[in-house]
């Protein structure tokens, strides 16, 4: 299946704001798949200046976020509006590095498993630098309909 190269800023399809937003763009992607890319700075969430790195826990928010901005770009481009989505649980979370070192390179690929018409949603994500893979596990995710009516009647 082709990919499209996206054209939609990472502000535009990930439903957070800065800082909050860890990755640095979509790269492509399509109905199933999306790949997206991020650099270790020292001005990323969770930089430990005196390691120079980022745990490797932080993966799992690259691999949400990228699940995000493939289900939005799908979405405006069937000319939808950007929703927010939840992460429900991850499976078989397998960590191959402690840590993300300054400079690093990191590419996330998520592909979508399933959808159910409630809202939940399975992928398979992985996060690879320098084509190997360092993180990777199930994400489970659910996107309500209405997530404002949604939140509200948690509380």
């Amino acid at each position: 299946m082709t990919m499209k190269q996206n054209s939609y800023p990472i502000e535009d399809v990930v439903p957070h704001k800065h800082p909050m937003i860890l990755i640095d763009k979509l790269v492509a992607y399509n109905d199933l798949i999306a790949q997206c890319s991020l650099t270790i700075t020292s001005k990323s969430n969770f930089y430990n200046d005196e390691k120079q790195s980022v745990p490797s826990y932080v993966a799992i928010e690259y691999m949400a976020q990228s699940i995000a901005a493939f289900a939005n770009a799908n979405e405006k481009d069937q000319g939808g509006e950007v929703a927010i989505g939840f992460l429900v649980s991850s499976r078989k979370l397998k960590v191959f590095v402690s840590e993300f070192t300054l400079g690093m390179e990191l590419t996330v690929t998520v592909e979508q498993l399933y959808a159910e018409e409630s809202g939940l949603s399975a992928f398979d994500c992985f996060v690879e630098h320098d084509g190997e893979r360092v993180v990777e596990a199930k994400i489970n995710i659910f996107q309500p309909q209405d997530a404002n009516a949604f939140l509200a009647d948690q509380s």
